[in-house]
């Protein structure tokens, strides 16, 4: 076998598991088209409109090495101060707690928005735990959120899940979410934390140009 042969099939786990954030990213756009294309079963616009910043886990499983709860990865986009824009994604690893799987399904996407200042200053610390830490409530599904209850208002974070193609809100508690450095290091060429990407003018890669389009597109235009 030629040396540049066997050289390229050692590189070729290499290049997949650097590839894998790019692709998570790509899973995580699609998802969040899919949700938002059914204005009548989404996100209400009105609250993405006033979220501070959004948390998209696609394909979170069922984890049997995390004890009585399930194991996921996805990313953080947060307002831009200065512009009202989205910031460049920041990866997150969700670990634990329960979603409520609906109807038996074994995996699910995951949505959060955190509603505040002060849940998005948790968001962005190395970890944290949901629940504990920060109000959480499950999210109302439709065009408008005018139908809150002081539950919603007051809650930090507002989650929903997908499962088997039913979205509803879920009230997840007790999950630990963290930053990935590794996969920042993938997506952006250094070991940089989520703060620092979010609250920064870290240039978004190519992977996140449409989501971060459909991040602008849905929460500009409320009532659309």
């Amino acid at each position: 076998m030629r040396p540049s042969l066997v050289l390229a099939l050692a590189c070729a786990p290499l290049l997949g598991a650097t590839n894998e954030p790019v692709k998570r990213l790509e899973e995580a756009t699609a998802v969040f088209s899919e949700i938002m294309s059914t204005p009548d079963k989404g996100i209400p616009r009105d609250l993405l409109a006033k979220a501070h910043c959004i948390v998209i886990v696609p394909g979170l499983k069922r984890a049997a090495f995390v004890v009585g709860g399930e194991y996921g990865k996805g990313y953080v986009s947060c307002r831009n101060k200065n512009d009202g824009g989205w910031s460049a994604p920041g990866t997150v690893r969700l670990e634990g707690g329960s979603v409520g799987f609906q109807i038996g399904g074994s995996e699910t996407d995951l949505f959060m928005l955190v509603m505040n200042q002060r849940g998005a200053d948790k968001l962005l610390s190395s970890e944290f735990t949901l629940g504990a830490e920060g109000g959480i409530a499950a999210g109302p599904v439709g065009r408008s959120s005018t139908a809150e209850t002081d539950a919603l208002m007051r809650a930090e974070i507002l989650s929903w899940s997908r499962s088997r193609g039913v979205f509803a809100g879920v009230a997840l508690k007790g999950a630990t979410l963290r930053q990935d450095l590794d996969d920042n290091e993938a997506l952006y060429g250094k070991k940089l934390g989520n703060r620092d990407i979010v609250t920064s003018s870290v240039a978004a890669p190519p992977a996140a140009t449409k989501l971060l389009a459909l991040l602008s597109q849905y929460s500009s235009h409320v009532g659309a």
